[in-house]
């Protein structure tokens, strides 16, 4: 079980920033991932905080491709241990009513991280 922790900062400019606790304070580099369905976001930067020893900042740059019309929800996790740390949800077009589109695509992605995890334990088991 991962034992690092994500809190959202803020959400400005086209990017999303949050910051990820109790890393090793030996400054190893947590394995952050960012995904948006079954892609890999490469807009991410993870930056050590000078003050705070095993704080980080993390910020995602929200891709051009991502922007448009439905339910994008990022999954922001730890990939040496593969547990999902926090997500976060770009909603854009008409109004929503309900926001059980976002729910629905937030459900979709962590079936993804799931089905990944499953198909990584049936290889290391064979």
């Amino acid at each position: 079980m991962s034992a690092l922790t994500l809190s959202k900062i803020r959400f400005c400019n086209g990017t999303w920033e949050g910051q990820i606790d109790n890393a090793p304070a030996s400054s190893a580099r947590p394995e952050i991932s960012v995904r948006l369905l079954d892609r890999t976001i490469d807009t991410v930067t993870l930056s050590e905080s000078e003050t705070a020893p095993g704080t980080w900042t993390l910020a995602v740059q929200i891709p051009p491709e991502a922007i448009g019309d439905g339910v994008q929800t990022f999954v922001i996790s730890d990939t040496k241990t593969d547990q999902k740390l926090g997500d976060f949800t770009l909603i854009a077009g008409d109004p929503l009513t309900d926001d059980l589109r976002a729910e629905v695509a937030l459900l979709r992605a962590e079936l993804d991280m799931l089905k990944r995890a499953f198909r990584r334990h049936c290889l290391e088991t064979t």
